[in-house]
């Protein structure tokens, strides 16, 4: 018996009246439109546009927690402040501070990610004329911290220095809260070149008399 082999050319033809023969790798119909490419769309915040600008309310007056929420209802989130009297307090309680300055003019126009930093202050305290910078030994030589915090003090110094702090009232009390006392007398004095030597500050708590 033989075998007859029909080559699927010939199956292709004989069903050439039923069926139209397509390749088994099927092109794409002329005339398609080619993919459509993604474009990338920018971040928004509460459906505004990043970078959006905006007019700066004055802040200064207002209570800091309503100073922060002002400033976000106009569309401004990066938001930070500090303390204006250089104790280096922290801002925990946001309602109890009062809003003495602001580093973007009232009325000024900028966009809405620019960081608006607020000077402030405990509500019962009064706003200095302008903020009070914190001391700094960036030179290398001994600030004058007489008047500073010992926390402000502290922070100017390198991370390393040993800092011995003593309460000179004549009660001997534990320096805790070091944002709460103001240096007196300090050794090094100040203009000192700083090569790494141990620093005594001597301290009384804001409010009192130093001796």
């Amino acid at each position: 018996m033989r075998t007859h082999t029909i080559s699927a050319v010939l199956l292709c033809a004989a069903a050439a009246g039923v069926v139209a023969c397509q390749p088994t790798g099927s092109a794409k119909p002329s005339g398609s439109s080619p993919p459509t490419a993604s474009v990338s769309v920018p971040a928004t915040k509460d459906g505004k546009a990043a970078g959006e600008k905006k007019t700066v309310p004055s802040f200064i007056g207002m209570g800091l927690q309503s100073a922060q929420d002002t400033a976000q209802k106009q569309g401004f989130y990066n938001l930070t402040s500090h303390d204006s009297l250089g104790r280096a307090r922290m801002q925990i309680l946001d309602r109890d501070w009062k809003v003495c300055s602001q580093n973007v003019k009232a009325g000024s126009v900028a966009a809405t990610d620019t960081k608006l930093d607020f000077g402030a202050v405990k509500l019962a305290e009064n706003c200095p004329a302008q903020d009070q910078s914190a001391p700094s030994a960036a030179g290398g030589t001994m600030p004058n911290f007489r008047g500073k915090s010992v926390k402000a003090a502290r922070q100017a110094l390198d991370s390393g220095t040993s800092i011995t702090v003593k309460d000179v009232s004549g009660e001997d009390r534990f320096v805790l809260l070091e944002s709460n006392w103001q240096v007196c007398t300090q050794a090094p004095a100040s203009g000192v070149k700083l090569n790494g030597q141990p620093v005594t500050l001597n301290a009384v708590k804001f409010g009192e008399s130093c001796p």
